[in-house]
């Protein structure tokens, strides 16, 4: 049964008429009065009486046209519902967002801001990697990044002022973690020997944490001694593997500030070993689009 058989029988018990009702629903009168008949099949039931004139509806017919008249206008009203959504959904702004701190960071933020009813969040972007997210505002795939960052990007020089400009919204710093052993201390602990390295569960090379990582060890006058035996590009992932007592691991404060002692996980180095990193927002300079400037401007009071 099709909605426009509804529509057809309405506009049949409205003229009583055949050619009338056919008329009015732009098809012939053969294709009308086929119409009328396969939906009294599919009823079960003779809904028109075919003996008097002007036509009339049959008890069930009368019953029927209440039916058509509630499951049309039903039909309507949440066609013009899902249209104002997709309307609302088309004005909402793109962003994407690096897996972590969607998770961790923006819906805190953008409730506080006043700003998570003007975004919407692209969820392609929990798959892209690091400079994959500038490619993605290039494209127009995006119009916000919301993203870690840090002076030792290995793509950085592409973050050229004349074309992207940006908020920093946070600090933060990448916090060295490992399971507990028996006595309560890290049971790998920095920065470790030559003869035993504390294995590494590390991040992804073309992410954004990984080289700051790398960055900040290497400014260290200690040397620290690391075995990497994974990589992943989520630190929800990272987190699991080190939790599950495979090695330690570098995780964003706010993934382990739910408990002193991060739920079964401690420090593995003293604060020497943090990493910092700011929160950012980038968008491209060079936008047309007023939604994204007006909420630009309001944020960027928020963080004068």
């Amino acid at each position: 049964m099709e909605i426009r058989w509804l529509e057809d029988f309405m506009a049949l018990a409205r003229t009583r008429h055949f050619s009338r009702a056919a008329e009015l629903q732009h098809v012939s009168q053969p294709t009308f009065s086929r119409r009328i008949k396969l939906l009294e099949e599919a009823m079960g039931a003779t809904l028109i009486n075919r003996q008097t004139l002007p036509l009339s509806l049959t008890p069930a017919g009368e019953a029927f046209v209440d039916l058509c008249e509630r499951i049309t206008r039903d039909v309507r009203d949440t066609r013009d519902r899902i249209h104002d959504m997709e309307a609302e959904a088309s004005a909402r702004i793109s962003v994407g967002s690096t897996q972590g701190l969607f998770s961790h960071f923006y819906q805190g933020w953008a409730r506080q801001a006043g700003v998570a009813e003007r975004l919407q969040l692209n969820l392609k972007a929990t798959n892209w990697v690091g400079e994959q997210f500038l490619d993605a505002l290039d494209s127009g795939e995006c119009e916000l990044v919301l993203c870690y960052w840090h002076p030792d990007l290995p793509w950085g020089e592409r973050l050229t002022p004349e074309r992207y400009e940006h908020l920093t919204l946070a600090r933060e710093a990448l916090v060295p973690v490992s399971v507990m052993d028996d006595a309560g201390q890290p049971r790998y602990p920095l920065p470790g020997t030559a003869e035993q390295p504390v294995p590494l569960i590390a991040y992804h090379g073309r992410g954004f944490l990984q080289s700051a990582i790398e960055a900040h060890l290497g400014r260290q006058k200690q040397a620290a001694n690391l075995l990497p035996l994974n990589e992943n590009t989520q630190s929800a992932s990272i987190k699991a593997l080190v939790k599950q007592g495979f090695g330690m691991g570098w995780l964003p404060q706010r993934m382990t500030e739910k408990s002193e002692q991060f739920g079964s996980l401690v420090r593995a180095g003293d604060e020497r070993w943090d990493v910092p990193l700011e929160i950012r927002l980038i968008r491209l300079r060079d936008t047309r689009s007023d939604e994204l400037l007006t909420l630009w401007n309001t944020l960027e009071r928020q963080h004068v």
